[in-house]
């Protein structure tokens, strides 16, 4: 993996997972927690959705192919995924979704829903498979080190979460999300352009 491919990698995962949408989620979902029990939520979420993803990672192909799926196939479905997700992000109804999600689990949401499915949720699990897909063992390493490093950048913002919404306010947030919404958009339609180029015949 390149440097160019690592920050690619990096960027995709980075919209996906969107951590500074994150934030605002987490400090709904810890509200009228001590700092000591907001940090081992935030500590056990990531480590439970790194994990998530790093057995989508090292098996996901293998999955696919068991299920009889072609990788272009699912990079094409994967890429439509994203789409969606930069669609929600644009409109606001990743944010409203997430907030749904988050007032139905008021005691311990470090699993559900902020491991899976708010940081490893499907956008997240379809990035890493089209990652690993055909990588060699250090390729594989290398995606999983890149989408460490995001799920650190999750971390930091789940611990400076209180003061990053001070900062930002909602107007901040909503601007940053949209951003990363365009920027996803983008690079799910070249997921479909390059499963499409993948497939048979085409």
């Amino acid at each position: 993996m390149t440097l160019a491919e690592a920050a690619t990698a990096f960027a995709a995962l980075f919209v996906v997972i969107d951590p500074i949408g994150l934030a605002p989620i987490f400090v709904a979902l810890t509200a009228g927690m001590s700092a000591r029990e907001r940090r081992a939520i935030a500590f056990r979420a990531c480590a439970v959705g790194a994990g998530i993803l790093i057995v989508f990672a090292v098996a996901g192909e293998a999955l696919l192919s068991f299920l009889g799926i072609s990788i272009p196939a699912f990079r094409i479905a994967g890429g439509i995924l994203l789409f969606l997700t930069a669609l929600e992000m644009l409109f606001e109804k990743r944010t409203q979704r997430r907030e749904g999600q988050a007032d139905t689990h008021k005691t311990d949401p470090s699993v559900f829903p902020l491991a899976m499915p708010l940081t490893a949720g499907p956008g997240a699990i379809a990035t890493m498979i089209l990652l690993t897909d055909g990588a060699a063992p250090l390729g594989t390493v290398q995606a999983i080190g890149v989408m460490l490093a995001v799920i650190a950048v999750v971390l930091v913002l789940f611990l400076m979460a209180t003061p990053m919404e001070k900062l930002l306010g909602p107007t901040g947030i909503n601007l940053v999300t949209r951003l990363l919404g365009m920027l996803l958009a983008a690079l799910s339609v070249q997921f479909v352009l390059d499963g499409m180029a993948d497939l048979p015949d085409w």
